[in-house]
């Protein structure tokens, strides 16, 4: 299954919105410096979905806004 996040790096708070059925917006705290806030990411959405963190996997917008991420 593949999502879209739309990602706020540097937020105050720690959120995901669920926008639809396969897209979401995350705010973290980190900033995007060395990948640190698309790992914060991939753990808020691992806990937001209750799943491991290891079946979550970024497939596209690196150094983007707008990710796409594949969940196992």
């Amino acid at each position: 299954m593949l999502i879209k996040v739309k990602v706020f790096p540097g937020s105050k708070e720690i959120a995901v919105i669920k926008k639809s059925e396969d897209s979401f917006e995350v705010k973290v705290k980190e900033k995007p410096i060395r990948g640190e806030a698309n790992k914060a990411v991939i753990l808020s959405l691992a806990e937001f979905l209750k799943i491991p963190k290891d079946r979550i996997r970024m497939t596209k917008g690196f150094r983007e806004r707008n990710k796409i991420f594949e969940i196992k």
